[in-house]
């Protein structure tokens, strides 16, 4: 397992700059794209109608470029790690399916569905609830290797986990989300939703992994240097993805300058939530801090790339989900940054309890 650590550390040794910043780039997408979509309508509307079988078809190949990158780093031969790990795996499997999707269904439904109800627009209520479900039920695949990296994460642990929440995400990911729309109440397209899982998990699953087989026949070193080439066309289909978004979504962001508040609050009660309640549940469990830390930043973050490929194919670019679900990826940088520095300085603490044994990582 030795390739495998270096591949985890060698391919990201500190959070990039892209990364670092991505808020900002973010935000700067929103002002062009916003501005684009003012004043030059004609062409990002000749775009909105490029579509087959509802999946417009520039997204969907920005989708591919952003998602393979990552998913080619993952390595499912490490899911024979798992047994090692069971207590920190089983805390990160529990958060992330049985309670980060409903707690997530529940905040939507207070926040949006009654506290925030007045000042958002009644007819998008139902899929800005359908945008965060989304954004829970995806967790996270790439940036979990910095956030592991940032805390001094076990990486045998991460890798293996990241690998088991994509196995299960192939299967999982289509009945969760139409359950939780079920049960808001929101009607499930369920062709379109089969048809988004195919495009954005099982094909570029399959597609990356050929790929990084490819790849390491030329040696661990050539595979480093082709993912750390790839890493700027990922970010950079993410942001041009949100430009286009934005560009639809310009007059109801202009005119609703607080939505994207509003919907700030579920996203960022649930992170602390489910982040927290791994780290607790880990500690009490025994489980060292190397394995307890990547273990709640997984159960907290989420796979928004995905979670905004499906809102758009879904329920279309000028939905709320997509916008939802892009607000997500506004703040997801700093605010897992903050979880990041919680989980360093609380280390002593986690440490010097009686109730950690010392797991062998």
């Amino acid at each position: 397992m030795t390739g495998t650590v270096t591949t985890i550390r060698g391919a990201q040794p500190a959070i990039g700059f892209f990364e670092r910043y991505l808020t900002v780039w973010v935000a700067l997408c929103i002002v062009c794209g916003v501005a684009l979509g003012q004043w030059l309508p004609l062409p990002f509307q000749a775009i909105g109608r490029m579509e087959v079988a509802q999946v417009n078809l520039p997204v969907g190949v920005l989708i591919w470029v952003m998602i393979i990158p990552m998913l080619i780093k993952i390595d499912f031969t490490a899911m024979t790690q798992v047994k090692s790990q069971w207590r920190g795996i089983g805390v990160t499997l529990f958060v992330n399916w049985l309670v980060k999707p409903f707690s997530m269904a529940l905040l939507g439904w207070i926040f949006i569905r009654h506290v925030f109800a007045p000042w958002l627009p009644a007819a998008q209520l139902d899929s800005y609830i359908a945008g965060l479900i989304l954004l829970a039920a995806a967790p996270c695949t790439a940036m979990v290797f910095v956030w592991s990296q940032l805390c001094k994460g076990d990486p045998y642990f991460t890798l293996s986990q990241v690998a088991l929440n994509d196995s299960i995400m192939i299967v999982a990911f289509a009945p969760l989300v139409a359950l939780l729309l079920g049960l808001s109440a929101i009607t499930v397209p369920w062709d379109t939703l089969i048809t988004s899982v195919g495009l954005y998990i099982v094909v570029p699953v399959i597609l990356a992994q050929l790929l990084r087989r490819r790849l390491l026949t030329r040696g661990n070193a050539y595979f480093q240097h082709v993912i750390a080439r790839l890493g700027p066309y990922s970010i950079g289909a993410l942001l041009a993805t949100l430009v286009l978004l934005f560009a639809f979504q310009g007059q109801a962001i202009v005119g609703e300058p607080l939505v994207i508040a509003m919907l700030a609050v579920p996203i960022l009660i649930q992170v602390f939530f489910n982040s927290g309640l791994a780290y607790l549940l880990n500690r009490r469990l025994g489980v060292a801090h190397c394995v307890a830390g990547p273990s709640s930043l997984i159960g907290a973050s989420n796979f928004f790339e995905l979670a905004v490929a499906t809102a758009i194919s879904l329920f279309g670019f000028h939905s709320g989900a997509a916008l939802a679900t892009v607000v997500g990826v506004l703040i997801e940088v700093p605010v897992m940054l903050l979880v990041v520095g919680v989980v360093n300085r609380s280390r002593h603490w986690y440490e010097t309890s009686h109730s950690v044994k010392g797991e062998r990582v």
